[in-house]
This record gives structure tokens, C-alpha cells and sequence, in this order.
């Protein structure tokens, strides 16, 4: 759910990082996708699955810090149906992640 924004972002000070992570996962990805292709030992391809999520969940995870750090605060500071709103959000996004 994304909204139009006249602010920087909150990851916009590491976003060359976290493009640096998801190209990483995204060569995991495509690892793990060429070992089912040559028919690799299951164990060998479940660890590599295994990487690809854990990279993932540390881009996740970054991101939500930086949206509770930054987005949240902000409207908190100013209070009212916004920062309501952007709890709610982050609620949300959390719930997604764990579940």
C-alpha cells in the first residue's frame, strides 16, 4: 500500500545497501533455481532457500526499523488521525511479517 510522499523516505540514507541485499537474494534465488533444475540433493537446496529468506528478512527487517524510526515518529510527533493511521500500518506490516 503505497501513498504519494513529499518527504525522503526513512531507508533513503542506505537505500544502496538494501539494493545490495536484494541483489544478493536475488542470486540466491536463481541458485536455488538452477540446483532444482540439475536436480540437486534436496538438503544441499532447502540451505539455500534458507539463505535467500534469512537476506530477505534482514531487508524486511531494515526497512520496518526504518519506517518506525522515521514515518512513525513523524506523524506521531504531529499527532492525531495521522499517527493513528501510520500505527495502524506498522501493525500491519509487522503482522504480515511474523505471520
Amino acid at each position: 500500500m503505497s501513498e504519494p510522499h513529499e518527504h525522503q523516505h526513512g531507508y533513503i540514507n542506505h537505500k544502496d545497501d538494501l539494493l545490495k541485499r536484494l541483489r544478493r537474494a536475488e542470486g540466491q534465488v536463481r541458485g536455488v533455481q538452477r540446483m532444482v533444475e540439475e536436480d540437486q540433493y534436496c538438503l544441499d537446496i532447502l540451505t539455500q532457500v534458507s539463505a535467500a529468506t534469512k537476506a530477505l528478512e534482514r531487508v524486511a527487517l531494515s526497512l520496518l526499523e526504518d519506517h518506525l524510526g522515521h514515518c512513525v515518529a513523524e506523524a506521531a510527533t504531529e499527532g492525531g488521525e495521522k499517527a493513528e493511521q501510520k500505527l495502524r500500518e506498522a501493525s500491519q506490516a509487522i503482522a504480515r511479517f511474523v505471520g
